[in-house]
């Protein structure tokens, strides 16, 4: 079984308010079904999370009356983007379920709590594809907070120990620096653990309130602590999915897990 997590960055336009990519994502849809692989799916929320998220300051927990109407809203807005995700590989022939966050698991200060596995588990032994999303959810000691994509797929990771992790991002790989600031940066195609740590990570201008780039290495590192293999690709070229999907070698950068940790 592989994880993939497919960026917001990529299925949405992160700087117009709930703009979904259905081009881009219908080729996705393509490629895991042309894989035929069994899969584990985790979203972003992109501009369906992101904007009203840090506009109502959901992850700072329960502060003042008007963010429960940016929760719901904020909620209604994941699920919608959801919808689309899921249609879009429901007419690919993958029998995708969703499996929403918020109904599932709680948080404790930003950190699980509890996770009911028993629904990833049932779905996958009937040979469904569960997929599931960063969401907005409860919190045990803030009464509410973010439940990210890359949280979700380092808990995932860690209780069902994937075959590999893809991360579908919208650039090459991981660079030397940030590309989108940087026309120096330089792809790294093959990295360890310990040249993350080295790695430095600017912000660009759009919405994000779960760590970017910088929260991703955080979760690439400890998924290789567990032994296994994290792919970062692009989501924007075609083919380069499907590829890694099925073991061949395309642009991406590749950091193996490491057993010995």
């Amino acid at each position: 079984m592989i994880i993939v997590k497919l960026g917001g960055s990529v299925i949405t336009d992160k700087s117009k308010d709930c703009s979904f990519k259905e081009n881009v994502m219908d080729n996705l849809s393509k490629e895991i079904k042309k894989s035929n692989k069994k899969i584990m799916l985790v979203h972003g929320a992109g501009s369906f999370g992101h904007i009203n998220a840090k506009k109502f300051k959901l992850n700072q927990g329960y502060k003042e009356i008007n963010q429960l109407h940016g929760f719901a809203t904020t909620l209604e807005n994941v699920q919608r983007l959801n919808s689309m995700v899921l249609k879009s590989l429901q007419k690919n022939d993958i029998n995708a379920i969703s499996i929403p966050p918020h109904s599932i698991l709680t948080l404790s200060n930003h950190k699980l709590s509890q996770v009911n596995y028993e629904f990833f588990t049932k779905y996958l032994e009937l040979n469904f594809t569960p997929v599931t999303f960063g969401d907005v959810v409860i919190d045990e000691k803030l009464s509410f907070s973010i439940c990210s994509g890359d949280l979700l797929v380092m808990a995932l990771s860690k209780y069902f120990k994937p075959d590999k992790v893809i991360f579908v991002i919208d650039e090459d790989g991981i660079f030397s620096s940030n590309p989108k600031i940087d026309k120096n940066a330089k792809i790294l195609n093959n990295i360890s653990t310990n040249q993350l740590d080295s790695l430095t990570f600017s912000k660009d201008n759009h919405a994000d309130v779960t760590g970017g780039m910088k929260g991703k290495i955080e979760t690439i590192k400890n998924i290789s602590k567990l032994g296994i293999d994290t792919i970062l690709l692009n989501g924007n070229k075609p083919g380069r999915l499907y590829k890694i999907l099925i073991g061949e070698e395309t642009e991406s950068t590749v950091i193996k897990g490491d057993k010995n940790e």
